[in-house]
């Protein structure tokens, strides 16, 4: 079963063309010209990853990367961001709000492409029982008051799922492997992001407030993530 892939572009031509280098790897590609158009897909499809524009007639993938990163069903979908702007502050942006990659027109077709598949892979799509999506395991347990559904790439608090995007379950899985230990910002970079990633320490700061907010709002009474000035971020249990 291919990967589906929706597709935002309010340029025809630059559509087609990357329609064609994805549809010719085996994607499965949708194309919607409009934010509205977007959200209506998703509410209907299934899709494996998201490619967004930055700047649509009725607005911008960057809104709809916010709704989709703050909805549990789509929280998770990895999420490759186009711009034809090239200025850091929509990459920076982008990459807080939770994209996976960002691409800055103009662009390679076959790089795209190249991202694309990179993104499914990390995200398990065409591994494991041959359905394109990753062989059931066990669920693991971290140490209580959580569980870590490492198949699932779930975490519950409490006995509640948090809502986590993909980088977020990855930093608070890294943290919890190490629970009690201090992980420097360079090391949460690289188990989240990738050793090759060019985000920043801004954006381990930045998810980390986010995940300290869903945190706490399944359990207020506790601040579970501390920071250790100069030395990056500890989960206490």
């Amino acid at each position: 079963m291919s990967a589906r892939l929706l597709l935002l572009e309010d340029d025809p031509a630059i559509a087609r063309t990357v329609a064609y280098a994805l549809e010719r790897d085996g994607l499965t590609v949708t194309h919607s010209l409009l934010v509205h158009d977007a959200r209506q897909q998703l509410q209907r499809t299934r899709f494996d990853l998201l490619v967004l524009d930055v700047g649509l007639p009725d607005g911008s993938g960057l809104d709809l990367l916010r709704d989709v990163r703050h909805a549990p069903p789509t929280a998770a979908l990895p999420v490759l961001m186009l711009s034809a702007h090239g200025e850091e502050i929509d990459r920076v942006l982008g990459l807080e709000l939770g994209a996976d990659d960002y691409l800055t027109k103009p662009f390679s077709p076959r790089e795209l492409a190249a991202r694309v598949k990179a993104l499914l892979r990390r995200a398990g799509h065409g591994n494991g029982n041959g359905n394109g999506h990753p062989a059931s395991a066990p669920a693991t347990s971290a140490a209580a008051p959580f569980h870590d559904d490492e198949a699932g790439q779930r975490i519950s608090l409490r006995g509640q799922a948090l809502p986590l995007t993909r980088r977020e379950y990855r930093l608070l899985s890294h943290l919890l492997r190490g629970a009690g230990r201090i992980h420097s910002r360079d090391a949460l970079l690289a188990a989240a992001w990738g050793d090759d990633s060019e985000s920043t320490d801004r954006t381990v700061d930045t998810h980390i407030k986010t995940l300290r907010a869903k945190l706490r709002e399944v359990d207020p009474a506790r601040e579970y993530i501390s920071t250790h000035r100069g030395m990056g971020y500890c989960l206490d249990i």
